[in-house]
């Protein structure tokens, strides 16, 4: 499991069509704060109703999980490349549970995955997610135009244009409303680390398929 680090990230700006967060420490207890260039402004008063829910499963299965994780999580890619799979085979694709990802953002490059993620819309989330967790020790290493660069090729792997990812990568709005929508909810469901679950209103660390299994049978009543 990963701790989410302490930090006050105090501008954003557009290098090679990339939103490049700067960050320092922030006082201890704080959660991550919003990437803005000019005032201060709480996470609260941001408008995050644009921000789409990314999720697998009917809106009206029995049980909804919500997954928070951060795509620089080496144990979120463990989840995604080993127990996920299972969960969507048994759970998912029979209906039972809706299986909901959002985004944690340790860091600056945990934010530009998740905006190449989702610069493919709903339908192509998932597939270029997998590709990210999948990646993850090649993409997240080296100086950060580098990792902007491997990030790019991921999304054109996934059938992305160039123009598709520069207008993705280099919208300031839109980063700044991922993160405020990311500490909304995490303030809201009391995450200070990943991966953590939210099943049906209840907090879970990492776990096994098998434990998670466990408490989805328990919950559905079987």
């Amino acid at each position: 499991m990963t701790r989410i680090p302490l930090l006050s990230v105090v501008a954003v700006t557009v290098v090679g069509a990339a939103a490049f967060w700067i960050a320092r420490p922030a006082p201890e207890g704080a959660l991550p704060a919003l990437p803005m260039a000019a005032e201060a402004q709480e996470a609260a008063e941001i408008d995050t109703s644009s921000v789409a829910e990314m999720a697998l499963g009917p809106e009206d299965a029995a049980v909804t999980v919500i997954e928070y994780a951060s795509f620089t999580c080496p144990h979120c890619a463990t989840f995604h490349e080993q127990v996920l799979p299972q969960l969507k085979e048994s759970y998912v694709d029979t209906g039972q549970v809706r299986f909901v990802h959002r985004e944690v953002y340790f860091d600056r490059y945990g934010l530009w995955a998740g905006m190449v993620a989702r610069c493919g819309g709903e339908e192509r989330y998932f597939g270029i997610a997998d590709l990210i967790y999948e990646r993850q020790r090649e993409w997240t290493r080296g100086e950060p135009t580098e990792v902007v660069d491997k990030l790019r090729r991921i999304g054109k792997t996934a059938g992305l244009t160039d123009e598709q990812l520069d207008a993705c990568l280099s919208d300031g709005q839109k980063a700044q409303t991922l993160v405020a929508w990311y500490q909304q909810n995490a303030e809201a469901d009391g995450i200070d680390a990943t991966p953590s679950f939210v099943i049906d209103g209840e907090t879970f660390s990492n776990m096994s398929y098998a434990d998670f299994a466990e408490i989805l049978d328990e919950k559905l009543g079987d």
